[in-house]
């Protein structure tokens, strides 16, 4: 596996507040980390695919449900024992809360973890943040199997539940993660294929994506219940590829909550729907007279290759084990579930907001009015085939794989800021500087990012799970041909909701043809530049990324960006396995980035 090529300069937001003073701390034998990931590559039989090396997370995938409290500070070590391949672990839609160098992202962020190496991620999760997360690879193809729920708890929850839990979804394709990312990369590309099954809690079964008549008939993931008791599930969106749609049998309401770490107002709907890098929580009121024990738990695949038809269960009876006989699929779908809504919960979701619950109500504050805008920026993406190829262009400039050589934060550090992203430049090419390969933003600006799609080479659209790292954005919707904000301001207020703050939010193919080079579709954001730091903007599709589809962020100046961390406790995290990084002969020396004392509800130092 390469180095770290297959992705590009993909780069983080850093957390602000915390300035300089930092100096290296050891991490003996007496320092306990609040959580350990042992990531190894093994051979493992997955459901619906021929036995195969993959990536695991102590031992197994999905790996280790991490479940923290909002406002605490943690230390997560992650080994790499992988003996031939780097490795980082990305902290999906929580980059806010990771200190400089620990947001996972190669040639961003960090430089990776060597072979037989480990390195110590720390992260302190802000009061109002508690919400559904995930953790994953952001090496080459890793995240297919390399991941594993992230869940950020409150100190008081809005809503009653009896209980909560996680549905996690990833693909499975035949092959291995160096031969897929092989075949994407040839002239012509040379992989063709979807997943062939999406797995429910790391088990799957039922109709395959690579032959409609094929049935795989592999054992079932089962969630136990009570009746008539209100539990929180935690939808997952763990693909690298698929886009699902889901619902269970004899169960038809299901109240969305919860957006990617921000809480919503009730919202209900007879169906689910998840693109890869999005979460969502919803309420399910179980049955209080349940007619049998199982109810399945439906999944389909939408967008890209054959329909992937996939089960889970149910478990109104005793508390399954594993001695227990296995489930396997139903001979025929319980339910009929409906093609892709490219606008469901568009312009339909509130953000919660109750002075009784202020910390479940941060999201709800602070919206950027039209008003406040300083600037616009565009993301317009591009597919071209050349010599039956695939390459992504973003405003026009290619991100090949070997874009830079080190790690963008890296390389700022070095050259003491001399090279840093022109905003005469960007302002000339819809915002990105096309000599540093960045889009550069001020402190205090008011951003709308539209991102936007054309038609391809060959004529045809594609749907983007478009994921930013950093400050979460307010969503401002989508829908087909150019953006025009008038007409989207006066939908928001025909609508009766409200923006709410996302991290992943989709660009739909709609119609999935349009002439090539012309906009066909559009999905805007709005942002406030309030911290300063370095961190990527992303389709989250794995494909996609190693084509290229990734944009690098620098928000601030040199002073405001290089000042989150002073020399000399800076000079470990510079070079690719230095003193940040610990092995069997010595022990890493990290910086402690927040220090506790600091910290009292979310608040750093003096901030009010």
């Amino acid at each position: 596996m390469r180095f770290f090529q297959a992705s590009l300069p993909f780069i983080p937001v850093l957390a602000a507040g915390l300035v300089g003073l930092a100096s290296a701390t050891i991490h003996d034998e007496n320092f306990v980390p609040d959580a350990v990931l042992r990531v190894t590559e093994e051979e493992r039989k997955q459901s619906c695919v021929p036995s195969k090396e993959i990536i695991v997370v102590n031992g197994t995938s999905p790996g280790p449900t991490l479940r923290f409290e909002e406002g605490k500070t943690v230390w997560i070590r992650v080994y790499n024992d992988i003996e031939h391949q780097n490795l980082t672990m990305h902290w999906h839609g929580l980059t806010m809360a990771t200190a400089p160098f620990s947001d996972g992202t190669p040639q961003a962020a960090q430089w990776p973890i060597p072979p037989n190496h480990f390195f110590d991620y720390e992260l302190h999760v802000p009061i109002g943040f508690a919400g559904t997360y995930f953790y994953h690879s952001h090496v080459g193809l890793q995240a297919i199997s390399a991941t594993g729920p992230l869940i950020i708890e409150d100190k008081k929850a809005p809503y009653h539940y009896d209980d909560d839990l996680i549905i996690l979804l990833q693909d499975v394709f035949p092959d291995t993660d160096a031969e897929i990312e092989e075949a994407l990369l040839a002239v012509p590309m040379a992989y063709e294929r979807a997943q062939e099954m999406v797995l429910i809690n790391g088990k799957g079964g039922g109709i395959v994506s690579s032959a409609p008549d094929k049935i795989c008939n592999d054992e079932l993931s089962v969630i136990d219940v009570e009746p008539g008791k209100t539990y929180r599930l935690r939808l997952i969106g763990g693909t690298g590829l698929s886009f699902n749609l889901m619902a269970i049998e004899g169960h038809d309401e299901y109240e969305v909550i919860e957006t990617e770490g921000a809480y919503t107002e009730r919202f209900s709907t007879p169906i689910m729907q998840v693109s890869p890098g999005q979460r969502f929580s919803f309420l399910l009121k179980t049955l209080e007279k349940p007619e049998k024990q199982h109810y399945f738990i439906q999944l389909e695949s939408r967008e890209f290759g054959g329909l992937t038809r996939s089960f889970a269960v149910l478990n109104y009876g005793p508390p399954s084990s594993d001695s227990d006989a296995p489930i396997f699929p139903p001979a025929s779908p319980p339910i009929s579930i409906p093609q892709t809504d490219p606008y469901w919960l568009e312009y339909k979701l509130r953000p919660f907001n109750n002075p009784k619950y202020p910390a479940a109500s941060h999201n709800a504050l602070d919206f950027p009015t039209a008003e406040e805008v300083t600037r616009r920026v565009n993301i317009t993406s591009h597919l071209d085939i050349p010599g039956g190829a695939l390459v992504y262009t973003i405003n026009g400039y290619t991100w090949t794989e070997n874009l830079i050589q080190e790690p963008y934060l890296v390389s700022l550090y070095k050259d003491g800021g001399s090279n840093w992203p022109s905003m005469e430049r960007a302002l000339l090419n819809d915002g990105l500087d096309p000599v540093t390969y960045a889009f550069p933003a001020v402190m205090g600006e008011v951003l709308e990012i539209v991102v936007q799609g054309t038609g391809s080479a060959g004529g045809g659209t594609e749907t983007h799970p478009w994921h930013a790292h950093g400050a979460h954005y307010w969503d401002l919707g989508a829908g087909e041909g150019e953006y025009n904000r008038e007409e989207n301001e006066a939908k928001w207020r025909d609508s009766g909701a409200h923006p709410v703050r996302r991290d992943t939010t989709n660009l739909f193919m709609y119609g999935g043809k349009a002439p090539n080079g012309e906009l066909s579709a559009w999905r805007a954001w709005r942002l406030r530049v309030d911290h300063p730091g370095v961190w990527m903007i992303h389709c989250h599709l794995l494909p996609h990324m190693v084509w290229g589809m990734n944009t690098a962020w620098v928000m601030g100046n040199s002073t405001e960006v290089l000042e989150l961390i002073d020399r000399p406790g800076v000079e470990g995290y510079l070079t690719y396995g230095g003193s940040v990084v610990g092995n069997e002969t010595h022990p890493a020396e990290p910086v402690e980035y927040f220090p506790l004392d600091d910290w009292e509800d979310g608040i750093v130092g003096n901030e009010e």
